[in-house]
């Protein structure tokens, strides 16, 4: 279980952790109706075969949102549509016009919505009540935004906010790339993007490139910033750092993953170990990577220390 991207938000208020199994039994996910073109709730971390909402490790405890989608081909419902302009057409001997359309369009959709397979998502998150952190792995805001509201609707309150520094990301990332010393324990890749502050459209990307290099010092030159950069940490962890303070492409390197110890052929066993194992690397990450910007921003309500 080793997330791929982190989308971090502060708890401003302890979490009760020991409640959350119970407050997410009532969103327990359920398969969308015939009429319905999607569904969304609460699946067991472990596997739909499991029963528990809910997964703790290294006292974190860890979640799963399942999406299903109900996937209506384009083409299909145009086909269906001209089908349905032709009949009336012919029938009344008259023009369709664009309202009546649009009205057939959802008649169409409605039709062949219990005829629709499911498209499933899955989205991870974890809370870690002792550093403060929920931690969501979703590329895209628009799944860690839904992750979160179901999340809130599920607890009935849930003060967070996303992770916020004093200093500009980019303005510090560029400075990286400009020769400026990095800070301990972080190497940069051989990854980045860069956009010119005048115009957005304007990006370079490279990849397997020297971030020192002549070449990208003339894109900086012309005032290019940078926007993402990889980097690894301390030989455990590597990742696309973007702007935005989200994480991408996350992997462990191999000294961490030998520590496991020896492969355990039991899953269960396994997935405890691999949750454990990533839950407390990125603790101590994430404990550093507001620093490399000028620090935590912080709301006005600071997050404390969840008992025991």
């Amino acid at each position: 279980m080793l997330f791929k991207n982190l989308r971090l938000y502060r708890l401003l208020e302890p979490f009760d952790v020991d409640a959350l199994e119970s407050q997410l039994e009532p969103a327990r996910f359920q398969p969308a109706g015939a009429s319905e073109p999607s569904s969304a709730g609460w699946q067991p971390p472990l596997g739909r075969h499991a029963e528990a909402l809910t997964h703790a490790a290294a006292g974190c405890v860890l979640m799963c949102l399942r999406k299903e989608d109900k996937v209506l081909p384009a083409s299909a419902i145009q086909d269906h549509i001209e089908q349905e302009v032709e009949r009336i057409e012919q029938a009344e001997g008259r023009t369709v016009a664009r309202r009546e359309r649009r009205r057939l369009r959802d008649e169409v959709i409605e039709r062949l919505l219990p005829r629709a397979l499911p498209r499933a998502s899955l989205t991870y998150a974890y809370i870690d009540p002792e550093a403060g952190w929920l931690v969501v792995d979703a590329a895209s805001a628009k799944r860690a935004d839904e992750l979160t509201s179901l999340l809130r609707e599920a607890v009935g309150r849930l003060p967070i906010a996303p992770l916020s520094v004093r200093d500009s990301v980019s303005g510090v990332m560029t400075g990286w790339l400009n020769g400026e010393t990095l800070p301990d324990g972080i190497v940069l890749g051989d990854e980045c993007e860069l956009r010119d502050a005048a115009d957005e459209g304007s990006v370079v990307r490279c990849k397997g490139q020297d971030l020192n290099g002549e070449e990208l010092q003339v894109h900086l030159a012309a005032g290019k910033r940078v926007t993402r950069v990889s980097l690894a940490w301390e030989e455990r962890l590597g990742c696309v750092l973007g702007e935005d303070l989200v994480v991408r492409r996350l992997h462990f390197e191999d000294v961490v993953r030998e520590e496991q110890g020896e492969f355990d052929p039991d899953e269960a066993a396994r997935f405890d170990a691999e949750l454990a194992m990533m839950a407390l690397e990125l603790r101590r990450f994430l404990a550093i990577l507001p620093d490399l910007f000028g620090g935590e921003e912080r709301p006005d309500a600071a997050p404390l220390r969840q008992s025991a």
